[in-house]
């Protein structure tokens, strides 16, 4: 019962998440169409068949059953419908076509506007409401790396202090890992190692690893300081306090958390933790649960470890701050999707459809709540506002190249080649949405 009620809950946040999408950029169409006296006969959310319906002047407004799309049927255009009848017609002053090739490339582009203007207004929302946390980088102590790790491999080691990327330091560790960032081509770590400043270059496939293996995150700098100890556990029976830092265990020194936690994991009987307590050291010795191999205890918030700060915005700052975190993700997916056609990262791990949408949209939802809805629904927004700039006929990309083409030469594409390019492409995308769609099956629930 629990999965079914899972399911459910995945697939409305997914339908809510697509809805707003899909809704404003239809909308932005609508509005540009409308603004340049254009007829429009049909507004569209979702696709056939048809659940409610109404019409109101020239429009019929529609939703449909199949909430994955929509579109605006725009009198005197050669859209999905491929309906060319009214070709055979005289040019009315409300067509699609009467209107000058700029107004025809305001409205073709408006959705993908809409798109990336929706983005722009979540994250300065957020900004506002919730302000934002961040680490200054001077703050960080030393960085934990496990032995074989993604970091371990490319060259980082324990104790280094990372302090920048692409050869640029940065105030905040936040901004170390950005999208735009860390899908560079070339893309560096700069670290300060024993008082030398280096820069630590990643192989092409780094995302790749980093998507199987994970990387670094600000837990790798805690120390092992003790943020509680529970009740009736192994660290409590032992004499363990919060506030309690462990400075070795058998003889070994200990610095960090994530370094005492992967010891505790390790062990197979007692292990001696050499403790300091308000200036103090002492040796206990700590037996972990044979079942778990845990002890009992809590790390420090990241909030008490280091200088962490909220950084608080007004109303203009947060639409500078939308403006930036848009402009951020859209170059990190152009740059990640320019990896994937490179072949530097897999296309198999890390080109995802609806069943991946889904699966993204209810983790960041389980994770953040509203504020994982929002945060992922503005990456998708964006996302979309690009897939729909392809230059693939049937989408918005291809309709502005053929547009783009008449505004060079002079000179309409005619229907006939117009239609065969809007179904060739059509029929791609319907293949590219299937193989997509097989593809995000197999990796969910064939490993």
């Amino acid at each position: 019962m629990d999965w079914i009620l899972s399911l459910s809950n995945t697939i409305l946040i997914f339908i809510a998440a697509i809805f707003i999408l899909v809704t404003i950029h239809e909308l932005g169409h609508f509005l540009a169409a409308k603004f340049f006296g254009m007829r429009v006969n049909k507004f569209s959310i979702g696709f056939p068949p048809k659940i409610f319906g109404f019409k109101k002047g020239d429009t019929e407004y529609v939703i449909g059953a199949t909430p994955l799309g929509g579109y605006v049927q725009i009198a005197g255009m050669i859209d999905e419908s491929m309906d060319s009848e009214f070709m055979e017609e005289e040019i009315q002053p409300d067509e699609f076509r009467a209107k000058p090739v700029w107004q025809r490339m305001i409205v073709i582009t408006a959705g993908v506007i809409f798109n990336a203007l929706l983005a722009v207004i979540i994250f300065a929302g957020i900004a506002w409401n919730y302000g934002e946390y961040v680490t200054p980088i001077d703050s960080m102590p030393g960085v934990y790396v496990e032995a074989s790790s993604v970091a371990d491999r490319i060259g980082i080691q324990t104790g280094d202090r990372i302090i920048g990327v692409n050869n640029k330091k940065v105030e905040y560790f936040q901004q170390i890992l950005t999208p735009s960032e860390i899908t560079g081509r070339n893309l560096t770590f700069m670290i300060e190692r024993d008082g030398e400043v280096m820069n630590i270059p990643t192989p092409p496939n780094f995302l790749d690893l980093v998507g199987k293996d994970g990387f670094i995150s600000e837990s790798n700098f805690l120390p092992s300081t003790f943020s509680q100890v529970l009740e009736d556990s192994p660290a409590e029976q032992a004499g363990l306090q919060g506030g309690d830092t462990v400075v070795a265990v058998n003889d070994e020194p200990v610095e960090y958390w994530e370094q005492l936690v992967s010891k505790i994991q390790a062990s197979d009987g007692p292990l001696l933790f050499e403790v300091e307590r308000n200036g103090e050291r002492f040796t206990t010795e700590v037996v972990p649960d044979p079942e778990t191999r845990m002890i009992g205890i809590a790390n420090q918030n990241l909030r008490d470890a280091f200088d962490v700060e909220q950084l608080n915005y007004n109303l203009a700052q947060s639409l500078v701050v939308g403006v930036d975190r848009t402009n951020d993700t859209l170059f990190g997916i152009v740059q990640g999707m320019g990896k994937l056609f490179s072949g530097d990262i897999s296309v198999r791990e890390n080109l995802g459809g609806p069943v991946a949408i889904a699966n993204v949209t209810r983790e960041a939802t389980d994770r953040g709540g509203w504020l994982g809805f929002w945060n992922i629904t503005a990456f998708l927004s964006i996302t979309l506002a690009i897939m729909n700039m392809l230059p693939i006929p049937a989408l918005d990309g291809g309709h502005f190249m053929f547009l783009l083409y008449e505004g060079i030469t002079r000179r309409e594409p005619s229907p006939k080649v117009r239609m065969g390019l809007q179904q060739l492409g059509f029929i791609f995308l319907i293949g590219l949405i299937i193989l997509i769609t097989f593809n995000d099956i197999l990796r969910t629930f064939g490993g």
